[in-house]
């Protein structure tokens, strides 16, 4: 939520909380989550993008009244790493470029109002607000008016900044620019689970293969052995029949 707070008199403190919960119920909790890690997920690689959930946002320094906690949000050209806030003037001025909002029971339309006003002042380029509830998705993105500008239709609509594809059925689906969908802890773990039990049926597989080929190797080396073994008894029958062979040719001599 946009909060106001009082400045100190002598300092001017920017708290790191707002006092007020992540969200409102499981739904709201779930999709803050699964949009925020998924988006972790998928700048993993990419040392200066700053992806953040729930955490307060000043924009101008020396005001901590103005502040906000986007849901998610995505700052492009900041390092990775743990904040209490979000100091916009510590961070070379740069403002989170692309912020996403689950809206409850609780949220207001006057504070959703202001919220948009919020983003649409301070530098946010795309911002975005699904309703679970209802599965209703809105969008907006700043072009070259200064505020941002609604977008007509969302279903199938690609971020500029994220790349990721948005997609309405039965609620919403978000897709990696790989094509790849976003997905709860629970069905990675799922995924993750069909890839172990895969991969050990692998091994056994691999196992059987090996073990039928030392068979083979065995059942080979016996063959081997025993050609040997008679080898060796037709050259002792050999040795004999021909030594008797010249014994019995040598009385027949006149």
């Amino acid at each position: 939520m946009v909060t106001q707070q009082q400045p100190n008199s002598s300092e001017v403190i920017y708290p790191e909380s707002d006092g007020k919960p992540m969200a409102d119920n499981t739904k709201q909790f779930r999709w803050i989550v699964v949009i925020e890690q998924n988006l972790e997920w998928l700048f993993t690689d990419e040392p200066t993008v700053f992806v953040a959930g729930d955490l307060l946002w000043y924009p101008v320094e020396g005001n901590n009244r103005l502040c906000t906690a986007p849901d998610a949000m995505v700052v492009f050209g900041r390092p990775k790493g743990d904040r209490g806030s979000y100091l916009q003037w510590r961070e070379d001025n740069i403002p989170p470029q692309v912020v996403f909002e689950i809206l409850s029971p609780g949220n207001t339309q006057r504070e959703m109002n202001r919220k948009l006003l919020f983003y649409s002042t301070y530098g946010v380029e795309e911002y975005y607000l699904y309703d679970p509830d209802q599965n209703r998705l809105e969008g907006w993105c700043r072009s070259e008016d200064p505020l941002l500008d609604q977008i007509n239709s969302m279903d199938g609509w690609v971020s500029p900044r994220l790349g990721i594809r948005f997609e309405l059925g039965d609620e919403l689906q978000l897709y990696r620019p790989d094509g790849a969908p976003f997905l709860s802890f629970a069905a990675i773990n799922q995924l993750l689970e069909q890839e172990r039990q895969r991969a050990e049926q692998e091994r056994q597989r691999a196992e059987q293969e090996r073990q039928r080929a030392e068979q083979e190797r065995q059942r080979a080396e016996q063959e081997r052995q025993r050609a040997a073994e008679i080898e060796v008894i037709l050259q002792q029958y050999r040795d004999a029949f021909g030594t008797l062979d010249s014994d019995r040719f040598g009385e027949l001599d006149p």
